[in-house]
This record gives structure tokens, sequence and C-alpha cells, in this order.
């Protein structure tokens, strides 16, 4: 619409003063601001109404955006405009826009529609959107969406952001579909940064890709009616995931951005320092992450049917070290990480913690966690009996040393065995626990075999057994028969030599049949550990 070198606007548009102004502000590069200087009236979030002197229309703006006038001579055209009322739908699906674009304080009557549209570097900050449109959406740089309140949902599915996505302190409401934020297949080459946001609404980023980190330090997530407040399954961050604490700037949890694109100003729940909250469940499964997921002071609000779903995800390190939570159910079946750092506190109680499959290699608990809390973590994974759980843990423990801890382990895993077993094969079990703990505790059998040994020699040195053939007998020593009787393989040439009747027939079958009982203890026991090895 305009001519080369011809930088005046169409006569037919009929600017207005505050279009005009945004027509040579853009051409000199600088920023066209509308504010009046009373902050209540400038607030594009507060209830007063913004009069024709601040109205832009959306015609124009997308002019400007798509097929603008060349700057002035030594300078670089950009659409910065501050305080402005746009009016009517801003539409540039589909276009390409090269000016460096920064809307802030602003507010928008309509939509902004942007699908497939491309951008060098997109900002709007602290503005009022009803919607946001931008599937597909392309930027070679950032684009930030600091502290804008969207009144019904933002689309961002399939959408590539060259360089970071800011949404700090951002609100969004949901959209018809119940969803506040629709990001599936998002691709973000760095950072995303979404602390102390709040999303009213199902956040879903399936299948996404993050560059560097994904932050949600400080966020309240709320879809209490709904399945999920977080839907991210197939997630992908090349560093780590946070759902930990945030704070302002210069506070001990403030994230290394700066105002006006980070966290500037006291949130809107009154603090300096907010803890990440979600309202409804969260699903992570299959999700990669390079570095840590990380879910320090977090604090999950469920309803019994909703679940904070980790299902087969992968990382380095796992540190779940958040509130308790009352209801739901914590899902790791699956997952597969190196270093589970985590709190006695954090986990939930019977039933509420499913863990089958999920493999670890080192634990690092933080504060009190002995292993008869460790040990109830486990029951409180297997409400019905599992192995896995107990061999996982029993693994771990021996790896860093703690082999008596790891023989506990399986001890407590064979007593939860027992409880599932027919009534002879319990009895049996209670035996071989009660004499040698299942063999895990061999130095039990040393004991019984000295306490059978001497209530053996005692009685039979004052009641010896004839010889089986006089004249052919050993020496008598009560000491070795008795231990003869005691020992099923290893022959003193004692046992077979003395005929015993009565009451010494009675007391030697005793002592022979503990003597079985307690070997065949101790080498199902000896085996197991070597399996174990």
């Amino acid at each position: 619409m305009t001519e080369p070198g011809d930088g005046d606007a169409p006569a037919d548009l009929q600017l207005t003063s505050a279009e005009w102004s945004m027509w040579q502000a853009f051409r000199n590069g600088s920023t066209c601001d509308l504010h009046i200087g009373d902050p209540a009236r400038d607030d594009p979030h507060g209830q007063h109404l913004w009069g024709p002197e601040r109205r832009v229309r959306a015609r124009v703006v997308a002019l400007l955006l798509l097929d603008g006038p060349p700057p002035q001579p030594g300078r670089v055209a950009a659409l910065q405009l501050t305080g402005a009322y746009i009016t009517d739908t801003l539409d540039v699906a589909g276009g390409t826009i090269k000016p460096f674009v920064e809307l802030r304080d602003c507010r928008f009557e309509a939509e902004v529609v942007l699908p497939e549209s491309h951008f060098t570097t997109l900002r709007l900050v602290n503005c009022a959107i009803p919607r946001l449109e931008a599937a597909r959406l392309h930027t070679e740089g950032d684009l930030h969406l600091a502290r804008c309140v969207v009144q019904s949902g933002i689309r961002l599915t399939d959408a590539q952001i060259g360089t970071d996505l800011m949404l700090n302190q951002t609100i969004v409401h949901k959209d018809r579909q119940g969803r506040s934020l629709m990001a599936d297949g998002l691709t973000v080459a760095q950072d995303l940064q979404a602390e102390m946001m709040e999303s009213y609404g199902e956040l879903s980023l399936r299948g996404a890709t993050i560059g560097v980190s994904l932050s949600l330090r400080g966020s309240r997530l709320c879809n209490p009616f709904g399945r999920r407040a977080l839907n991210a399954p197939q997630l992908t961050v090349e560093r780590t995931l946070y759902l930990t604490a945030a704070g302002l700037a210069n506070s001990p949890f403030s994230s290394s951005a700066t105002p006006p694109y980070g966290i500037g100003q006291t949130p809107s729940r009154g603090t300096r320092v907010q803890r990440f909250e979600c309202e409804g469940g969260m699903r992570l499964d299959d999700g990669r992450f390079g570095d840590a997921v990380d879910f320090e002071n977090a604090r999950f609000i469920m309803e019994s049917d909703q679940e904070l779903s980790l299902r087969r995800i992968q990382t380095p390190e796992l540190r779940f070290l958040g509130e308790r939570p009352q209801r739901g159910r914590v899902i790791l079946s699956g997952a597969r990480v190196v270093n589970l750092i985590d709190k006695s506190a954090s986990w939930p109680g019977l039933g509420g913690l499913w863990m089958a499959g999920f493999a670890y290699e080192t634990l690092i608990p933080r504060g009190h966690f002995p292993l008869a809390l460790r040990l109830q973590w486990v029951a409180a994974a297997t409400p019905e009996y599992a192995p896995e759980p107990y061999e996982m843990l029993a693994a771990s423990l021996r790896s860093t040393g703690e082999d008596a801890d790891a023989r506990e382990v399986l001890l407590a895993k064979q007593r939860r065995r027992r409880e599932t077993l027919p009534l002879a094969a319990k009895a049996w079990g209670i035996l071989q626990d009660w004499t040698v703990a299942y063999g895990y505790r061999p130095g039990r059998a040393a004991v019984w075999m000295a306490v059978l040994w001497a209530i053996g020699t005692l009685y039979f040195s004052t009641s010896p057994p004839p010889p089986l053939k006089a004249g052919e007998a050993p020496p008598w020593n009560p000491y070795l028969y008795s231990l003869d009787l005691l020992l099923p393989v290893i022959d003193l040439n004692q046992g077979a030599a003395w005929k015993p009747g009565g009451g010494s027939q009675w007391v030697a079958a005793v002592l022979i049949l503990a003597g079985w009982v307690l070997a065949t203890t101790v080498a199902a026991g000896a085996s197991r550990l070597l399996r174990r090895q």
C-alpha cells in the first residue's frame, strides 16, 4: 500500500492522532507512549474506560507490521507501542513480520490472530488479551507474553520459538474446551519460563521440546474440575524441569530474567516468595529430562481419582521434595532415574503410591529417612505383594555399601510374600523366619546350633545310649554324638555306632530334624544372596 520511499499513510486510512503518532514512531524505531500518567487509569487490567485518544485500529497495526512505511534515514523501523487500546481483531495470520514488535500495557478489544505467521521477535508485556491464536507461529527470536491476562486461552500448537518463550506472571483462563494453554508440539530453542504464572484450565504441552530448561517456579495451575491441570506426556526438556518456589528479583528464589520480562513486581498472591501449586492432576508420562525434575516445596491438591503421573519418565535426577499429597495418587511405574532425592514427608501413604518397575540407582534422602520408614514407603507402593520394589531398594542399598540394610529389606520382602502363601507354606515360612530369618541372619543358626548341642550334650551325658554292636563302638563322647546328630551332611562316626531307645530316641530325632531345618534354611538364604550378587 506504500510506494518505495513514501513514508506517508494512505489517505483512505484517515489516521487518528494516536495512530499518526504510532506511524511516525514506527518509522523512527522509537516508542509510541499513550499513557496519561495516572497509574490507575493506565492499568490495562483495570476498570477504567480508555478514550479515543488512546485507541488505534487493528487494521493500522497490521498494515505497519505487514507492509509498513520505510524507516527514516539512519533508523530501523520497529513497532513499540505502550498504553494503547487496539480495537477490532488484530489478524496477521500467515504473514511475515520483519520489524521488531513490542506492545506494553496495551488493551485488546478482540482476539489476536497469529497462526502460521513469522516474526523476528514478538513481545506482548502486561497486556489484556481476550484470546491469543498462534498455532504454528514461527519466531527467530523471543516470544514474550509476560504479565499478560488472557481471558479465553492461548493456542501455540506446533509453534517454533527461536530463542526464549516467556510467560512470567501471566494469567490465562480456559477456553471453551477447558484449556488455558494449548501448546502441543511446541518447540522452544532455549528456555521456557512460566514463573508465577496462573493457569485456570488445562495447560497442555504434549510432545513439546524445550532446548534448555522449563521453569514453572511459583506458578499456580488450577483445574479442579478437569482431569489434569498439566498434561505433558512425551515432553522433552534438555536440562531441568523446575516445579519449585519462586520469588521476586534479588530474592533467593528468583530466576536470572530481569524486568520487564522477568519477575519484577509483587505477585497477585501478595508474597515475595511462593511455591509451585497444582490443583488437579499432572501427567508427565514418557518425558525425557536431561538434568533433573525438581519438585522441591511443590504442593499438589488432587481429588481421589486424579494422579501425579510420572510413568516411564527418564531423568538423571528426581527431586521429590514437595508437600505430601492428601488425596490422589503418585505414579512412578516404569520410571528410570539415577539419583532419587526425597523426603519421607513427601510421599503419600498406603494406596497413594504406585511404582511397579520404578528403577533408580542411588537414594539421597533429605532429612530423617531411616530404614523403617523406607520399608513403609515400599509397603505403601505395593497394596498387593510385588517383589520388584523390595529388590530395587535392596540393590540400591547394596550399591552404597549398606549390606546389612539390604538384607533387612529382602527379609521384609519374604515376610510380605509369606502373607500370600497357603497355610502349610506360611507355617514353614514362620519357622524359617523364627529360626534363621530366611537365611538373611545366618548368625541365628549358629546360636540355635550351640543351644541344641548343649542340650543334647547335657542329656546324653546322663543318659548314654547302648552301643549298636558290643565291642565295636568307639569310645563314648556325648559332645561328638550330639554334634553328629545335628550336622546332616558331615559324618563324625558317632551317630551310627549307638542305639538310642525310649526318651533318648526322641531326643535324637529332634536333634536330627532341627539340624536339617537349620541347614536347609541357611542354604536357601545363601543361594538367594548369591543370586542377588
